[in-house]
């Protein structure tokens, strides 16, 4: 179905047969450019943002199997206070909603609580706007108790904000002690009172949660296992590169926020060393900050990672602006994507693009500065997926220190303590005593250093 720009008079559709299980009309009412201000082609470039932006929104509908009747982007001059699109724009959507029989309206911005109520009065329908069709996803997908706990720490904060007082019929006559007591509390108190209540409820488990994780992330750090997390805009193919590199078996799927619980599988390095590689959720952009919030115990395993994979779905005609959008979100966590000594860019699905466009691609990735390298993926084909784990790699002993020693074959307990605490790269018997060449983080240095005389490997 191709979106359909609703200008001045209406477009009405005929109405729409079949049944009406979860129809649903998407609107997106993005921000129209100014006149005189950008050129033909930057304003040409803003219609394809805007139909792709539309495109995202379908995806988000259906990935909760609703059934989209129609598709539309009504572009707003003005964000109106009380109903984001202007009266007109609000009057040629009652006749779509009614021509179509549409049960829902997803709006694909972030409404206000008397927004979303005024819009609903005028189309005597629900409204969803982004924020509430996201979080709808993830319950979902929520499969662990972990999950689940943070879905409905956020859904509950969003769904505070959106008690109006449309309750008054139920509010209690009497209250307190004896018969002089004042108006009790009306229904909208209650339910605000329950809905902390049960807020102040899930935040102490979730504490509980990132207590645990902390304990996991410990006992991770007392041996020689490196993490390295990926992120990215959703359904840029993470799954799909997690599973190739660790020949797991996560759900991967052409879908938005196909994952949502996070992952940690062994990582095997060329060189036969070990990594821990986690897959987190997938970004997108105008993230509800609710879930960001709520979702900080999961994407602490990002905050603590010794290499960050910024998986980028490279064919996507958004591409750039999906790549800004996982950088926004980086940076609420307190991540510099600019840094570059932890980030690598995974340009991946390559194997969509002709041998010519590939040619481009390459030549583009080689006249990027050092310090910000991509590598060209398909995880989908396994091409170039060794040149990553070799970067992998070599970022991940960047900060650690390759010793050479020489220990007593009948020292058992030091030679178990280094496999546990150091990557050992090499080991030969020579009369009675082992040769070893370990690499150990700077942490363990001085005890290598100290307890086996080691010292540092000639290159």
């Amino acid at each position: 179905m191709e979106p359909r720009h609703l200008e001045g008079g209406a477009d009405r559709p005929r109405p729409a047969g079949g049944t009406r299980t979860g129809r649903v009309i998407v609107i997106g009412p993005y921000l129209r450019m100014r006149r005189g201000g950008p050129d033909a082609q930057t304003e040409s470039r803003a219609i394809r943002n805007s139909e792709a932006r539309l495109e995202e929104a379908k995806g988000l509908a259906r990935a909760i199997d609703l059934t989209i009747a129609d598709a539309i982007i009504a572009p707003v001059g003005q964000i109106r206070p009380a109903t984001y699109l202007g009266k007109g724009k609000v009057e040629e959507i009652v006749g779509l909603i009614a021509g179509h029989e549409i049960e829902l309206v997803v709006m694909d911005c972030a409404l206000s609580p008397i927004q979303q109520r005024n819009l609903e009065k005028a189309w005597n329908t629900k409204v969803l706007d982004r924020t509430g069709l996201i979080l709808e996803i993830f319950g979902r997908r929520a499969k662990t108790k972990e999950g689940a706990l943070q879905v409905e720490l956020a859904h509950l904060n969003y769904q505070r904000s959106r008690l109006v007082r449309s309750w008054t019929h139920l509010e209690r006559q009497r209250g307190g002690f004896g018969f002089m007591g004042g108006p009790g509390e009306t229904q909208i108190e209650a339910d605000r009172r329950l809905i902390g209540d049960r807020i102040a409820r899930l935040e102490n488990e979730i504490k509980k949660v990132q207590a645990t994780r902390r304990l996991h992330r410990a006992g991770r750090q007392r041996v020689p296992y490196r993490v390295v997390a990926l992120v990215g805009y959703t359904n840029a193919g993470k799954s799909t590169l997690f599973n190739r590199l660790t020949r797991a078996e996560v759900q991967a799927a052409d879908m938005l926020f196909a994952t949502l619980d996070p992952t940690l599988r062994s990582l095997s390095l060329p060189h036969g060393g070990k990594a821990m590689l986690s897959d987190t959720v997938g970004f997108i952009s105008n993230l509800p900050t609710q879930l960001v919030a709520a979702f900080r115990a999961t994407l602490e395993e990002v905050m603590q990672a010794d290499v960050i994979l910024h998986v980028r779905d490279i064919s996507h005609e958004d591409a750039d602006a999906q790549q800004r959008d996982v950088d926004a979100v980086l940076r609420q966590l307190g991540i510099d994507p600019d840094a570059g000594a932890r980030i690598l860019e995974v340009w991946n699905k390559i194997d969509r693009f002709t041998p010519e466009e590939r040619e481009n691609l390459q030549n583009i990735a080689a006249r990027r500065p050092p310090e910000r390298p991509c590598f060209l993926v398909s995880a989908a084909t396994g091409e170039g997926i060794d040149a990553l784990l070799a970067a992998i790699e070599q970022r991940l002993a960047a900060s650690r220190m390759t010793l050479d020693l020489s220990i007593d074959a009948s020292d058992g307990a030091g030679i178990s303590w280094l496999h546990r605490n150091s990557e050992v790269l090499h080991k030969e018997l020579h009369d009675g005593r082992f040769a070893m060449t370990v690499r150990v983080d700077e942490t363990k240095r001085d005890i290598v250093v100290n307890r086996f005389a080691a010292v540092p490997h000639a290159v």
